[in-house]
């Protein structure tokens, strides 16, 4: 297991990678922007985020939710990932897909929509987004959180203005002229270098080599970085070894964090089934974020994947009250790599990733199809608190009191699920469960 001394908790979010290749045509509308002359990174653009009603960001938080526990599910019903850790960000992988979907057009959005439960209204959709960007946007003296949005344009390539204005107004996208054509290599590592600097280092060679050549057109990259700490954290001096029954069956050796003193107090919740708890991180005048870990009472990951999603565990949740609970937390750090173009379509958009394809919404002609999905993810969790990573490709080709009762003990020493949410909206930004923090 890896131990980062400082673990001040961070989560970092790097979301679309969209690269388009030949065969799109250029359309009558002319450049969008002045090309520029070399592939170093030049911002055009400022930025613009609209407000937003707080019932278009519920929409969309919602269809977030939807789609993170429809991801959840096909991952972990998937042979490849049996007895295995699994960490992503739905959020990450959402705002991929609607940046894409805004270019998307027929049989191919409809697909795209469906699998993601995007509000069908544009207004709906493109506001929700709008503010949820602005709100993780807003400054909070006890953490960072923040985010970053660029589109790197090859510098001859005519975008349709629409385009280019939707990403820019509602997803606060900062549009670059880039050289693919004559500088491929150079244009890659000049995007991963941005990844990097957005990121803290935490996400490197976001673009792998050779993903990026002459007949690029176009990438999109949000980055989304936080950093704060557990409202209680752990002391280092009350770490102890401590067994963990992993999904395997088999028993490791994990640091145990433990609170167990009196101002262990924190939200909690029974059902019949799992110990739900909830660890808040430090906020001031920000939003309020937190660690909600579902953790099955009969040691069986299962149990706590079946819950995800419904009413019981909604209401379980709705419910929770803040009581002293002796907590038993293991320290872990989880890195995965997906790539995801089997399992979306798995789960309902075969159609972007063939020749039927149709993102006309973005060049005006039906050229480009999805040809790769890749999600990569990082996670460490201290005393503390808890640092998160993440990263998302999308490349497109042509074609109060208690009373007397008993103190709860939440002892995760065995198989859990977490989530890592903004408890003003409700928004899941990171999603995983632990089958074996010792891998």
């Amino acid at each position: 297991m890896k131990k980062q001394a400082f673990l001040m908790g961070a989560v970092v979010c790097i979301i679309l990678v969209c690269t388009f290749f030949a065969g799109c045509t250029a359309p009558d509308d002319g450049p969008v922007k002045t090309p520029a002359e070399t592939p170093v990174a030049t911002p055009v653009t400022t930025p613009v985020v609209t407000p937003v009603a707080a019932g278009s960001t519920a929409d969309v938080v919602e269809a977030n939710t939807l789609f993170a526990y429809d991801l959840y599910h096909t991952l972990s019903s998937d042979y490849q990932y049996v007895d295995q850790n699994i960490f992503f960000s739905p959020y990450s992988i959402s705002t991929t897909l609607a940046l894409t979907y805004e270019g998307a057009k027929g049989t191919t959005a409809d697909e795209i929509r469906s699998v993601f439960h995007f509000p069908v209204n544009d207004t709906v959709r493109q506001d929700g987004y709008a503010g949820l960007i602005a709100g993780l946007n807003s400054p909070d003296a006890a953490y960072t959180l923040q985010t970053a949005n660029a589109l790197w344009a090859e510098k001859t390539n005519p975008f349709l203005p629409a385009y280019i204005e939707t990403a820019e107004h509602y997803y606060a996208v900062e549009v670059r002229n880039m050289d693919f054509t004559s500088a491929p290599e150079a244009s890659r590592q000049t995007i991963n270098r941005w990844v990097e600097d957005q990121t803290e280092d935490r996400i490197k060679d976001l673009i792998p080599a050779g993903a990026i050549d002459s007949l690029t057109q176009l990438v999109i990259t949000n980055a989304v970085y936080f950093k704060g700490t557990w409202v209680l954290q752990f002391d280092e001096n009350n770490t102890r070894p401590a067994e963990f029954r992993s999904e395997g069956g088999e028993y490791v050796t994990v640091d145990m964090m433990q609170r167990t003193d009196e101002d262990a107090r924190y939200a909690y919740a029974e059902t019949a089934d799992l110990q739900i708890l909830r660890m808040p991180y430090e906020h001031e005048s920000g939003k309020a974020l937190s660690m909600l870990v579902l953790l099955p009472k009969d040691g069986e990951i299962t149990t706590a994947e079946a819950a995800l999603g419904t009413t019981e565990f909604a209401d379980a949740v709705a419910s929770m009250e803040t009581k002293q609970v002796e907590v038993f937390f293991p320290k872990f750090t989880l890195e995965t790599t997906y790539s995801l173009p089997g399992t979306l379509k798995a789960m309902g958009m075969p159609t972007a990733f063939g020749d039927g394809a149709d993102f006309s919404g973005m060049d005006g002609t039906r050229e480009l199809y999805i040809s790769g999905v890749i999600h990569k993810a990082f996670v460490d969790v201290n005393e503390e608190g808890t640092e998160a990573a993440t990263a998302t490709g999308v490349v497109l080709a042509g074609k109060g009191m208690m009373e007397e009762d008993p103190v709860p003990v939440f002892r995760a020493d065995h198989p859990f699920v977490f989530l890592i949410t903004d408890d003003e909206t409700g928004m899941l930004l990171f999603m995983g469960r632990v089958a074996d923090p010792t891998v």
